[in-house]
């Protein structure tokens, strides 16, 4: 559900380009690109540069319109400042940290997304040509293609946000512009415990299972907190082991010591140039990883997680879309097959039960929030079907007066089968407060 009002934190004064100020605002700019090389200002730094552009703008409101004072003028001043060497509208908020996703689907329609639920922003473009100008100077950097051969973009900004651009055929009303803002403050266990997404009954369990290295798939919907769930549960890495991670475009940040970060990387000009993210897992298992995370399988390489999983690569990690970890197997076996492979759906099967120990399936509620609901084990084949087994649900029960949904994980009270291997690397699934984020010790098995 989009709300049609933007809460305070996502207000972002002047944002909205008053109508009678465009055209004075556009007139300044145009000015400003007669008065200042901003080509040869990139050399500078940052503050230095900003603060060069800002006077040079100020100067030229004062000469073109010297009665416009006060809020309007910093107004002003700060939308062509903006649109000259930042990202126009979308620069407020972007350096907004409330605000973690933004939707340019038009110029008078710009969502954004905060604590989980989408508002209508008070923020506008001037027209579509507005909208392209902004697209063309995110791509620019990036050294990437923006045109009629190549309509669409998906990308990764310089502060690692993630960015998609269509412009016309694809999109033929308007340039659409999506980015997903990339969050500094990492979310872990102790955010997760405090908030009740778990309890320290799971988060004892799923420590010991990421130190018993068993293989895990985490599936959940767009914006559920995949990636968060990743990064979170691999503060559990033993610090010594040697991680190779695997995406498209970067996300997971990893704290280990001996990680080496690998990015696929689209065709080029020409169509060439291409590498996958499955070229990079084949690539992964020449590199001697002691695991190795796929930050989301989409293709072939769920096929080679697989294998890297099946060939003694344990304690893997992987996130897929699906909506359950049912759904997380047929996802995985949809992706072996468009990819080519000519496998049988029982060989297919076969591979997921003895590769995949775990699924955490996580949803996004009514009220915005994102919960764990599901911890299933995958016991292994019955017949011709993957067999899992819930751990631990999501007990829903209802909103609160306020509209915020109540509940907890509960055991299931069936114990996993994995857990018979928590023994051989020294773990148990008792919490402890002092195991919060921090990568644990190796622990050291007599052979």
């Amino acid at each position: 559900m989009t709300l049609q009002h933007t809460p305070a934190a996502a207000r972002t004064p002047g944002g909205d380009g008053v109508a009678g100020n465009d055209a004075l605002e556009m007139r300044i700019h145009e000015r400003l690109l007669q008065d200042l090389d901003l080509r040869q200002l990139d050399r500078l730094p940052e503050d230095e540069r900003r603060q060069q552009v800002q006077s040079a703008v100020t100067s030229i409101l004062a000469e073109l319109a010297p009665g416009v004072a006060g809020v309007t003028k910093e107004m002003i001043v700060k939308n062509v400042v903006n649109d000259s060497i930042g990202l126009g509208p979308l620069q407020p908020l972007l350096d907004n940290p409330d605000i973690s996703e933004i939707m340019i689907n038009a110029p008078d329609k710009v969502f954004i997304e905060e604590n989980g639920k989408l508002y209508l922003s008070d923020v506008r473009f001037r027209d579509v040509n507005h909208i392209r100008r902004i697209a063309d100077r995110i791509v620019q950097p990036l050294g990437r293609r923006l045109d009629e051969s190549s309509p669409l973009v998906d990308a990764r900004l310089a502060d690692g946000s993630r960015v998609n651009i269509t412009i016309p055929p694809i999109s033929p009303e308007s340039p659409s512009i999506t980015i997903r803002k990339f969050q500094t403050d990492r979310f872990g266990i102790s955010d997760y415990l405090r908030l009740g997404v778990m309890t320290p009954e799971v988060a004892g369990f799923l420590r010991a299972a990421v130190i018993a290295k068993a293989n895990i798939v985490i599936s959940g919907g767009t914006g559920s907190g995949k990636t968060t769930m990743l990064n979170a549960i691999s503060t559990f890495i033993s610090n010594d082991e040697r991680l190779i991670s695997i995406e498209d475009p970067i996300e997971i940040q990893l704290r280990q010591t001996h990680v080496i970060k690998l990015e696929a990387r689209p065709a080029g000009v020409g169509g060439v140039g291409e590498v996958t993210q499955g070229d990079l897992v084949k690539n992964a298992l020449r590199m001697r990883p002691d695991r190795i995370v796929v930050g989301e399988c989409r293709r072939e390489e769920a096929f080679d997680m697989l294998q890297a999983m099946n060939t003694g690569h344990d304690g893997s990690l992987t996130t897929l879309h699906a909506n359950s970890p049912r759904d997380a197997v047929a996802r995985i076996e949809n992706m072996v097959m468009m990819a080519g492979f000519d496998l049988p759906i029982l060989a297919i099967r076969q591979q997921i039960a003895s590769a995949v120990n775990l699924f955490l399936q996580l949803t996004r509620l009514q009220d915005g929030s994102r919960r764990l609901v599901n911890v299933t084990e995958c016991l292994g084949m019955e017949g011709d079907t993957v067999t899992l087994q819930d751990i631990f649900v999501f007990d829903n029960q209802g909103p609160d007066a306020d509209g915020k949904i109540q509940g907890e994980l509960v055991s299931t009270g069936i114990r996993a089968q994995f857990a018979d291997k928590f023994p051989q690397f020294g773990v148990t699934a008792e919490w402890s407060d002092e195991f919060i984020e921090q990568p644990q010790a190796a622990a050291k098995i007599g052979l």
